[in-house]
């Protein structure tokens, strides 16, 4: 019996100390920023908005003009889940526009000769 007493005891103050156990934040995909964003502009070529955001995970099956960039973060803590996605369109092998939940650049229409 006093075996018993000591189990459920240690069991019940072991259980107490589960609040404590740290979990990881776990990120997926593309990690994404508005600093990277900023840097696109109209007209790169594939190459170049590659060399910016990186390889993308996934792509359009229907059409190679459009790349999907997404990024997932789950919180170790909290257990809320933030996702942030960029779609990058291509035109003729040229980029033509992005969207998604980070904002297009201010300068997104200036070429990048044209900063030269």
């Amino acid at each position: 019996m006093k075996q018993l007493l000591f189990v459920l005891l240690t069991c019940s103050l072991l259980s107490a100390c589960s609040s404590w156990v740290y979990k990881y934040d776990i990120s997926q995909g593309n990690f994404l920023n508005q600093d990277d964003i900023d840097k696109l502009r109209i007209d790169m070529t594939k190459e170049q908005v590659e060399y910016v955001l990186g390889t993308t995970l996934l792509k359009s099956a229907f059409s190679d003009d459009k790349w999907l960039y997404v990024h997932t973060l789950k919180s170790g803590k909290t257990d809320k889940t933030t996702r942030r996605e960029v779609i990058v369109n291509f035109e003729n092998g040229l980029l033509k526009s992005i969207e998604g939940t980070l904002k297009e650049p201010e300068n997104f229409n200036e070429p990048l000769d044209a900063t030269n």
